[in-house]
């Protein structure tokens, strides 16, 4: 009878080292969701935003010049103050009506202490790609 009671007796369930670990694990991939997640939502954002301007500069037979204003400005509209058009693309055609860009950049967001996650963003929009 003794036996038997030490045999049910036995440890069932996870320890506490491996709840901390789950804990920690989760811990982690929370930050790394936090850090990662708006960043490529932003990035989503930005391309719609450069896709339908660049549409409507094309229409309109603007310059390329004409096409950083209107960036700027809906940005601006936008509450996207931290970003500016020179700093996120480049041209790759700069005809008046066929106006194309090349989407280059980057976000940093800290995940712990000294360790950061560097978000890059790039990519080609021009009058086909744009919506």
């Amino acid at each position: 009878m003794v036996h038997q009671l030490s045999g049910l007796s036995s440890q069932r369930g996870a320890s506490v080292t491996s709840v901390v670990f789950i804990i920690i694990v989760l811990g982690v991939a929370a930050k790394l969701i936090v850090a990662i997640v708006p960043a490529q939502i932003g990035d989503y954002q930005l391309t719609k935003t450069l896709s339908a301007q660049l549409k409507e500069s094309n229409a309109n037979k603007e310059t390329a010049k004409q096409f950083v204003e209107r960036v700027n400005k809906q940005l601006s509209i936008n509450a996207d103050y931290d970003t500016q058009a020179e700093e996120v693309f480049t041209f790759t055609d700069k005809k008046t009506g066929q106006l194309a860009i090349h989407k280059q950049y980057e976000v940093t967001n800290k995940l712990f202490g000294n360790v950061d996650i560097v978000n890059r963003f790039e990519g080609d929009i021009d009058a086909t790609t744009a919506e």
